[in-house]
């Protein structure tokens, strides 16, 4: 099954948390703390492979989460850092935020990595606080915890060129007779129903192109295959527009080249301003006697400034030209530009930002990311770890903010699950 558009959840793994430990040895009195530091959660990197040509992995496996870092041990053990988690991806792979729809990488190369979320850090061990005058600390950091993100990952097929055209006018035929591809043929609409790739050599040079399933009026609105395969055009340098020249399907091949690149037009000025070339395709089955002729006619109508091909994909007629001449083509288009990058960083991880409520007239509520990380590492029972909250708070500027919204002696501060009595 072809996937070419999914969303996923991602967590990076948690910090290990800090231990609270003495060194206890005989004949070593007054030992001091000895707690390790935990490891680094693993953070989810995205890795691009030439393996994968869609997104059918994720059909079933939609839940990635990284392993948690390890916690701090005895004698200044250091917990283990968690592996990395590598999710692959195929080449031409787009990765945005699902909350804001913002485009956070583009991932155009082969063995191209991005690190997506990273791994939350290990919290510090009680030896890392022991001062000259906190010589014995009985507190240590909870390891760093991370947030799941919803994350769409969108396939834009890398080619340098694409065929375009109605169904049934001859593409997969036409993709089949040129490389090495073995796309389903059959005579009937949407045979194509995910977009075949096939490689095809010109002048000692390799160039990949793709059938783009058929496009019909409306597409650009959804009709049909729609959008679904539209947005794999974007990506390639130069189009071959096939058309069914002899009308087997009863349409005039002339309003069929009018009608896809009105399509193009209203799906996308990039789209529609890509080079194309014109393959006339099925010339073989127009009657003989009036063939120089017609062609003539219908090469005039689409306008003597193009290059058009007249070819055959079943009897191998003219496909040796054309492939030169796309090949020529294609050395004078520039490389692919990747999407511009729309948000740098999903993950922010400030821990500078909290928010002060008025919930009462005498009861106040902090929030935010400073609160949590300062109050997450809280032991309510130890004097020494409470003291170190306080000064915090105090150093970080909260206590100021409270009075200047109106907090005075006696009142009640909630933060996290902590609530205190304001006293001078």
């Amino acid at each position: 099954m072809f996937l070419d558009k999914v969303k996923i959840t991602c967590k990076a793994g948690n910090g290990g948390n800090g231990k609270v430990h003495f060194r206890r040895e005989k004949f070593v009195p007054n030992g001091g703390p000895e707690g390790g530091d935990g490891g680094r959660g693993g953070s989810i990197i995205f890795k691009t492979t030439k393996e994968l040509t869609n997104l059918s992995d994720f059909r079933f496996t939609k839940h990635f989460k990284a392993q948690n870092g390890e916690d701090g041990g005895n004698n200044m053990c250091d917990g283990k850092s968690a592996p990395d988690l590598t999710i692959l991806v195929p080449v031409g792979t787009v990765i945005k935020n699902a909350s804001t729809g913002k485009v956070i990488a583009d991932l155009v190369n082969v063995n191209e990595e991005f690190v997506a979320l990273k791994g939350g850090k290990g919290g510090r061990g009680n030896s890392k606080f022991a001062t000259a005058t906190r010589q014995a600390p009985r507190y240590a950091e909870m390891g760093e915890q991370t947030k799941s993100f919803d994350l769409i990952l969108e396939l834009k097929t890398i080619a340098d060129v694409g065929l375009i055209g109605y169904p049934n006018v001859g593409k997969s035929s036409l993709l089949k007779a040129v490389s090495n591809a073995k796309p389903k043929i059959a005579n009937y609409h949407f045979t194509t129903l995910s977009p075949n790739i096939g490689v095809v050599k010109a002048y000692d040079k390799s160039m990949v192109w793709a059938d783009i399933p058929g496009l019909i009026e409306g597409a650009s609105d959804g009709v049909g295959l729609g959008h679904d395969f539209l947005r794999h055009i974007e990506r390639t340098r130069v189009l071959i527009h096939v058309i069914d020249a002899a009308g087997s399907e009863g349409r005039d091949p002339y309003e069929d080249y009018l009608n896809i690149n009105k399509e193009l037009e209203k799906y996308s000025e990039k789209v529609s301003n890509i080079p194309q070339i014109i393959a006339l395709n099925k010339v073989d089955l127009i009657d003989a006697e009036i063939r120089d002729e017609y062609l003539a006619e219908l090469k005039n109508k689409i306008g003597t400034d193009k290059q058009i091909f007249c070819v055959s994909a079943v009897a191998f007629m003219g496909l040796e030209e054309l492939i030169k001449s796309v090949a020529k083509l294609v050395e004078k288009q520039p490389e692919i530009v990747k999407m511009e990058i729309e948000e740098e960083n999903i993950d922010k991880r400030t821990k500078k930002t909290y928010e002060i409520t008025k919930l009462d007239e005498h009861y106040f509520e902090v929030s935010g990311d400073l609160i949590d990380e300062i109050a997450f590492n809280v032991i309510l029972n130890d004097y020494q770890s409470f003291s170190y909250f306080q000064k915090r708070i105090k150093d970080e500027g909260i206590i100021d903010a409270l009075i200047d919204a109106g907090m005075q002696e006696g009142d009640t501060v909630k933060m996290c699950q902590i609530e205190f009595e304001y006293l001078i």
